[in-house]
């Protein structure tokens, strides 16, 4: 059976595409055979991601190991039953022709709260939840007091992940591993990094969730979206020596994999 990796912030730019086509195309390359939706059917950052890659390889003559990017069926709404949702069935309808031939199914949330979103939610074996450092963004997790110290309470994205566990559970499935990846966070320690780690440790104990590292802000990321490439395609396309920015984002992959601890991978980049 498929390991279900979704990745899932109810906030727009947080790095979730960034993230998505990383962990994927590593897995790929590890060998893998990883299928990926895309279920921001408006904006399609993680989509257009993957049709930029496939554009660029052909150009270029390239093969390079790749996730297979799957749209949702369409299903017919007379076929549905009173009350039942049409999204429901088009996720469902995917994910039962992915499980065979996939041994990783990655999933791409939108930065909004969707019926979809919500669904996917509760299918993740695996969810990652990328997390710019700021308490903006964390405040899509919990409240804070004035001083930024003390958790008042969860908010609304933690709240529907608690749901979507608890629907497992009833489902009889395994526990979701949770994971809040820090993104975008600074090289300089200041202030405000030193709150946001004590505030994410201090709810990860309180909520259940695992903390990982994520991407630092680089100009790489920006830079390889538009050939659908990421830190492990560079030597593969004529990159003999990589700067020091890139051989730290190189690493932040790595150490995000190691982190995510999926079943069967063994990290060899």
């Amino acid at each position: 059976m498929a390991h279900i990796i979704v990745v899932g912030n109810e906030k727009g730019g947080a790095g979730k595409s960034t993230v998505s086509m990383h962990v994927a195309t590593a897995l790929a390359r590890m060998g893998h055979r990883v299928s990926v939706l895309d279920l921001d059917l408006r904006q399609r950052t993680f989509g257009r991601y993957i049709d930029n890659r496939k554009s660029f390889l052909a150009s270029a003559d390239l093969d390079l190991p790749s996730p297979s990017m799957h749209e949702l069926p369409e299903v017919e709404a007379d076929a549905l039953k009173p009350g039942e949702n049409i999204y429901d069935h088009r996720l469902s309808a995917a994910i039962a022709e992915l499980e065979p031939v996939s041994d990783f199914i990655l999933i791409d949330c939108p930065g909004s709260h969707t019926r979809l979103s919500q669904v996917a939610h509760s299918l993740a074996d695996t969810l990652i939840t990328p997390l710019n450092d700021s308490f903006i963004d964390f405040d899509l997790l919990a409240h804070t007091d004035a001083t930024g110290d003390k958790i008042t309470g969860p908010s609304v994205y933690s709240e529907m992940v608690w749901n979507a566990r608890q629907l497992r559970a009833q489902a009889g499935l395994a526990p979701i591993d949770w994971i809040v990846v820090r993104n975008r966070m600074g090289a300089q320690r200041m202030v405000n990094k030193d709150k946001m780690e004590r505030a994410i440790l201090n709810l990860s104990k309180r909520i259940g969730f695992r903390i990982a590292p994520g991407f630092n802000e680089r100009v790489i990321f920006r830079e390889l979206f538009p050939r659908g490439l990421t830190l492990l395609d560079l030597k593969d396309i004529g990159v003999k020596q990589l700067n020091i920015s890139n051989v730290a984002a190189r690493q932040e992959l790595r150490d995000l994999m190691k982190a995510l601890n999926l079943p069967g991978v063994e990290i060899n980049f």
